[in-house]
């Protein structure tokens, strides 16, 4: 190792590197972080982290943060809650939801990954950063580096969410609307990066930036008492989220702060991009690409970058994919709202849709364990609900014309979700 506790290395060949803002190894493979794990044994502990203050920060020798970081913002550490109304209508009786819709600064896990990697950015000399987006990932870029002052550059397809627009707009980024998918976005960026001296958070920072995933999975475990739990349900996109759940369950295990469980991960998409449902269901570890077409737009990628090592991590778990059609996202995030007080976005209506087909097909059984991963924030995809939900006439405010409409509703509470 370096005089660093981590250090890039490609997740094929092997081959190590220095710190440097780079994502690919001489052999075009993925580069990652890895870490000393000797010298963390000596130096972290439940009891450590817990000292800290409930946000990313308190698991940071965990992640590759350079010397002399200080965090500007108390992210992460989202609520883990029980789910029982909602486990009640889907068959689960040790349902939990963690809820990643609370994030801070802008409503969505991509808080993680931005902290993580904006500390990186410092560190190299970056002064503008930038990114490809679906949406929510632009919302946390934007947003942070406003905090940070650095300057930002937001690459977007151009039919994302009103929302997610303003949402970034909102917070003095520069957007450029890209007419096509995701993938030719990503496509363009790549090409930016090579020509201008810019942090792109998921391109030359993207091994460090994906660190930021893992403390979701710190956060499952501490927020359990120390265990891991048998399942855990995942929106899938480019597919790094699911994988770095599963590192950051290893590592626990590998530091002997939780007991070795064998966790199944089960990936969550929506059938209108699904090419790493399709290739599981398929048994192959190929992917197909596939064109978009969802209202989930947060997980409209139809080239996943990190695509066939979600493939690995839930097929060596036991675990399984699933995908579900539009409609049912709508009625999964009413489902979600109405049980249990969570306003999803569609990838959590994906991944609670994709939870209850999995018990329906006995992949996961009603006394398991069981976390639900909340990605992001109903208010972001609002348009998805429009026409659900119609204003009723205004009465007068009068007990007399109260107690007609009242009596014309025929019930007391608006009936839940089936």
């Amino acid at each position: 190792m370096t005089t660093s506790t981590y250090q890039l290395r490609c997740r094929e060949c092997g081959k190590t590197f220095d710190n440097q803002p780079r994502s690919v190894c001489e052999c075009f493979s993925p580069l990652e972080v890895t870490y000393d794990y000797d010298s963390l044994k000596k130096n972290v502990s439940r009891e450590l982290f817990a000292s800290r203050a409930e946000n990313i920060w308190r698991y940071r020798e965990l992640l590759p943060l350079p010397p002399g970081f200080t965090p500007s913002l108390p992210v992460g550490f989202t609520p883990l809650v029980s789910a029982p109304r909602l486990g009640e209508k889907i068959g689960s009786r040790g349902l939990h939801i963690k809820n990643d819709a609370v994030c801070l600064p802008t409503l969505s896990f991509k808080d993680r990954v931005v902290a993580v990697a904006l500390a990186n950015a410092r560190g190299f000399g970056f002064e503008t950063v930038a990114c490809s987006s679906t949406g929510n990932l632009a919302n946390a870029v934007a947003a942070q580096a406003a905090r940070d002052g650095f300057k930002a550059w937001v690459f977007i397809p151009a039919d994302l969410e009103p929302a997610k627009i303003l949402g970034t707009h909102v917070f003095g980024a520069e957007v450029v609307r890209i007419n096509g998918s995701y993938d030719h976005v990503n496509r363009l960026c790549s090409q930016i990066a090579d020509e201008h001296n810019w942090g792109f958070v998921n391109v030359n920072l993207r091994p460090y930036y994906a660190e930021g995933s893992k403390t979701v999975g710190y956060e499952i475990a501490e927020q359990l008492g120390w265990r891991l739990p048998d399942n855990v349900v995942v929106p899938m996109a480019g597919g790094s989220l699911i994988t770095k759940i599963k590192k950051a369950f290893d590592e626990l295990i590998l530091l002997g702060l939780v007991e070795p469980k064998q966790v199944r991960f089960f990936g969550a998409q929506a059938s209108g991009c699904s090419p790493i449902s399709t290739a599981i269901k398929q048994y192959s570890s190929e992917i197909e690409p596939q064109r978009p077409k969802t209202i989930a737009r947060s997980l409209a990628i139809g080239n996943p970058a990190d695509g066939h090592y979600a493939i690995k991590a839930i097929t060596k778990s036991g675990g399984w994919s699933e995908d579900i059609s539009d409609p049912e996202v709508v009625n999964s995030i009413q489902l979600l709202a109405q049980t249990e007080g969570i306003f999803t976005e569609t990838a959590g209506g994906v991944t609670v849709g994709v939870a209850r087909k999995l018990i329906q097909q006995d992949r996961i059984l009603p006394d398991e364990t069981t976390v639900l991963c909340i990605t992001g924030n109903g208010l972001k995809t609002t348009d998805v609900l429009a026409d659900k939900f119609q204003a009723d006439k205004p009465i007068a405010a009068k007990l007399s014309e109260f107690e007609a409409y009242l009596a014309a509703k025929n019930t007391d509470l608006p009936a839940a979700v089936a």
